[in-house]
């Protein structure tokens, strides 16, 4: 046995829920593209878990299946309340997450349907759990989710505590449909390891949200913001990255292991970048984060991920830095429950082996006799 680092090139499932090939993401065989520029995130999210896009009575019964559903216990709400108010966002939206379970009666279910209407209960409530959060630490009262509206839109009115705006919402939106699933990516493995034990889907996405919390994996598009909070201005950008350059610094938000000519969905996030700035009248951000993205593909080659523009996006939409890994989380708890229902469906127990590369023939000696 020979291991190979990080299981890189490794094919460790099959899956019929989306791929890459040659550069080209899709979902259940639809190009990123197409489904960022035409379908919303509940019709994704649909897509992910049922295999097909939505008709019209489809699409509306889960929608208000979603809406019935986002509403969260009291209990989980006092719980929030009770974390320390310096606690990291990905560590009490696991907390919140893994609480969720002990208010569902239907936690321990393993059918099929009754996944199924956990997957949704999750997707309706991991937005409630995140805005909650997020007021709760600036010492404001939850503001409880609208009936009848996206996800999107619900999760903006819950932050704000008001309606926001069309282009806001379409913003965030097409964002979610970016995010939602991609291929066997690390907190998606993470869920799946776990449910092929035979655990809960709870326990599948708490350890999917370990996972992302991680600054390699959901927490880049945090980083991102801060390098453009440090850089300040435009006048700034050229000196700072040739610095981190020349001391070979890692730049976050650029290149991908599966992407070898460039991430396919960040071209829409830098639109959106681009909209959203010319919107409020101050193109700074996308400025910015152009020159970069010019500076790092012509320097040394690695072209922007999709964590590099949600940045600025992100920070556009009035969103605090510490919710864009969470954010990050509402979108891929679509496709984590997703894997989950299809490991269930064809399940083996994930266990690979490891390479051993420590001592041998050891004999043991008596505690006395040891130098």
């Amino acid at each position: 046995m020979t291991a190979t680092k990080g299981l890189e090139g490794i094919v460790a499932a099959a899956s019929s829920i989306s791929s890459i090939v040659d550069g080209v993401l899709t979902y259940r065989g639809y190009n990123i593209d197409d489904l960022a520029q035409n379908a919303s995130f509940e019709e994704v999210a649909y897509l992910l878990w049922f295999g097909k896009l939505p008709n019209d009575a489809e699409l509306k019964q889960l929608q208000q299946d979603l809406s019935n559903e986002a509403t969260i216990p009291d209990e989980v709400i006092q719980q929030m309340k009770s974390y320390p108010k310096d606690t990291n966002t990905m560590a009490a939206l696991r907390s919140a997450v893994s609480a969720l379970a002990l208010y569902d009666g239907e936690a321990d279910d393993m059918s099929r349907e009754a996944n199924e209407r956990k997957a949704v209960r999750l997707q309706a409530k991991l937005p409630t759990v995140i805005a909650a959060l997020a007021r709760i630490r600036e010492g404001k009262e939850p503001v409880a989710p609208l009936a009848g509206v996206s996800i999107a839109e619900n999760f903006l009115y819950m932050l704000r505590g008001e309606k926001p705006d069309e282009v806001s919402v379409k913003a965030l939106d097409q964002a979610l449909v970016l995010h939602a699933d991609h291929e066997l990516n690390a907190s998606t493995f993470a869920a799946r390891v776990t449910v092929a034990t035979l655990s809960d889907i709870y326990s599948g996405v708490t350890s999917a949200i370990g996972a992302l919390k991680g600054p390699l994996h959901g927490g880049a598009n945090e980083a991102v913001m801060k390098m453009l909070n440090e850089i300040g201005s435009i006048e700034n950008v050229e000196p700072y990255i040739m610095n981190k350059l020349e001391n070979r610094d890692k730049i976050m938000g650029f290149g991908h292991r599966v992407y070898k000519n460039g991430d396919p969905r960040a071209k829409h996030l830098q639109k959106m970048s681009r909209e959203l700035g010319e919107m409020k009248g101050d193109t700074q951000l996308y400025d910015m984060s152009v020159k970069i993205d010019d500076l790092v593909t012509s320097q040394k080659g690695l072209r922007p991920n999709v964590d590099f523009y949600s940045a600025s996006v992100y920070t556009q939409l009035g969103i605090n830095h510490e919710l864009f890994t969470p954010i990050f989380a509402i979108s891929r708890v679509s496709g984590w429950t997703a894997h989950i229902l299809e490991q269930y469906e064809n399940n083996r127990i994930i266990r690979p082996r490891a390479e051993y590369v420590g001592q041998t023939d050891q004999k043991y000696v008596p505690v006395e006799q040891r130098a």
